[in-house]
């Protein structure tokens, strides 16, 4: 049996299938992006590099919720809605399992069936890789290929909430929150971390029986948020309630994040939040290729089970330790 070898193809042919909407193309420079190999890296930041000459924005909106909110019946509902406003969408839902498994897509297509099979709309599950912040550590530059592929909304579904999980507010416009009815328990929890970084609060599944309910949790929600620092000055975060089962609420939702939108371009803070978000990007890369070059280096690696076993034993600090292992790459 013959197997065909795949083209390997050129970045001048990845940017040119990418600004041309070819999804098969991005599948294949975010694979790239994801991948450890010093010469798919170089390659996927001069594939970027090209990439964002093009200008195109999308507004990027993160989405993020207790496990059981229903995230992604929730995006699945928002998405059908964007693309019938004759926009295109993609998603990126982050997948703590899908480092190990491929199975992660299929399941999330199945989750998003109406969604997956729309020609506007690209899924796109990434591996957070263990990572903190409930994204992927490539998630950023991933959004970066979709603008340029010319989606025109990029929704980012994390893993959960957690005091961790802010780090998708370095990399979205709008942050939406969503919680379940009779959730209020929760505030003192999650307050003082994704509740500052809310830009709205979504109460889910707030049907049937669950509607009273959810009006309660709609006042709890909001008497938290007056007592939060405003994220941005001059915009009044709203609690909505939702249905996805009996649409209720969606519309209002999207209306919302186009006010939001609206306001934050008109106030300067758009860009403003762009700006920073790319700072933030360009330091993150930095510090990452660092640590990489950092262990890679022959001292470090075997000065390293030394120095640990030293720190273990107590014979010295951690900072003791992590002084000799910084001695040991500035000697190699």
């Amino acid at each position: 049996m013959t197997h065909k070898t795949r083209h390997e193809m050129s970045v001048d042919e990845f940017v040119e299938g990418i600004i041309g909407g070819r999804r098969d193309i991005l599948s294949r420079a975010i694979t790239l992006i994801e991948s450890s190999r010093q010469d798919h890296e170089e390659k996927a930041h001069a594939i970027l590099d090209r990439c964002l000459g093009a200008g195109r924005r999308a507004v990027r909106i993160g989405i993020t919720g207790s496990p059981g909110a229903g995230k992604s019946t929730f995006i699945e509902s928002l998405g059908l809605e964007i693309v019938d406003a004759g926009l295109r969408v993609a998603v990126l839902a982050i997948d703590p399992s899908s480092a190990r498994s491929g199975g992660s897509i299929l399941g999330d297509k199945a989750r998003m069936e109406k969604l997956s099979v729309r020609p506007e709309v690209y899924i796109r599950p990434t591996a957070s890789s263990g990572y903190l912040g409930g994204t992927s550590p490539r998630t950023h530059e991933t959004i970066l290929l979709c603008e340029a592929a010319g989606y025109d909304v990029i929704i980012v579904e994390t893993v959960g909430v957690g005091q961790s999980e802010i780090v998708v507010n370095s990399m979205v416009d709008f942050i939406l929150l969503l919680m379940l009815p009779g959730s209020g328990d929760e505030l003192q929890g999650i307050k003082r971390g994704i509740m500052e970084i809310a830009d709205t609060v979504a109460i889910t599944k707030a049907d049937g029986e669950r509607s009273g309910i959810a009006d309660i949790s709609r006042s709890d929600f909001e008497a938290a948020l007056r007592l939060l620092p405003a994220k941005h000055v001059g915009w009044h975060r709203k609690v909505l309630l939702t249905s996805s089962l009996e649409g209720l609420g969606i519309r209002e939702v999207w209306q919302n994040i186009g006010e939001f939108i609206g306001f934050m371009k008109e106030t300067g803070g758009f860009d403003r939040q762009r700006r920073e978000q790319l700072k933030l990007l360009l330091y993150t890369i930095a510090e990452d290729r660092l640590k990489r070059e950092f262990f890679s280096r022959p001292a470090v690696a075997s000065a390293r089970e030394s120095v640990e076993r030293d720190v273990l034993s107590g014979a010295i600090s951690p900072f003791s330790g992590a002084m000799k292992l910084l001695d040991s790459f500035s000697k190699d």
